[in-house]
């Protein structure tokens, strides 16, 4: 499959995937469904950092979707642009995995995993638990990653009150295995 068609798919399926979180929170009562005239025919609502930033300051919950809309950057990527843009103190990377290892440990059972890592060290020796540029993103506006596993119980809730859980990435103290 092309490249860029392939990307265009995964976009679509982060926005489905978001429809039904976005479903789930409001159903729970932990999201406003908002003013439908800010929707447009398909029931999406524009990017506006202005806004997303103004839900988040009222205690509200934002949800990020789509990607950048273009092919060719990650989701990842998206991310952490978006976790830029509005100030977020940390990006939470959420996997299968319960954080970043010197080596894939589904095919080296000896891999061992980080505690702590820095950007530099993400980036040189070519770890692939998110792509570089994401990475650079987040390096160059010192804005922590948090990489764990999403399908332990509590991780969530652990992650969002600072307990440690999987890998920090950040610019100090790298190289640390846990």
């Amino acid at each position: 499959m092309d490249r860029a068609t392939g990307d265009y798919i995964g976009m679509l399926a982060t926005v489905m995937n978001g429809l039904a979180l976005q479903d789930a929170l409001e159903r729970a009562r932990r999201a406003d469904p908002g003013d439908e005239r800010d929707r447009d025919e398909r029931g999406r609502r524009p990017y506006i950092r202005r806004r997303a930033v103004r839900h988040l300051e009222k205690g509200r919950v934002a949800l990020f979707v789509a990607g950048t809309g273009n092919p060719y950057f990650t989701t990842d990527t998206a991310a952490a642009l978006r976790a830029v843009e509005i100030g977020a103190d940390v990006l939470l990377k959420a996997t299968k995995v319960d954080g970043v290892y010197d080596a894939d440990p589904l095919l080296n059972p000896s891999a061992r995993r980080y505690s702590h890592l820095e950007y530099a060290d993400l980036l040189r020796d070519q770890l692939k638990v998110l792509d570089a540029a994401a990475v650079s993103l987040c390096m160059e506006n010192d804005l922590p990653i948090v990489v764990f596993d999403l399908n332990r119980p509590d991780n969530i809730t652990k992650v969002a009150v600072g307990e440690p859980v999987g890998t920090l990435i950040s610019a100090t103290g790298g190289g640390v295995h846990a």
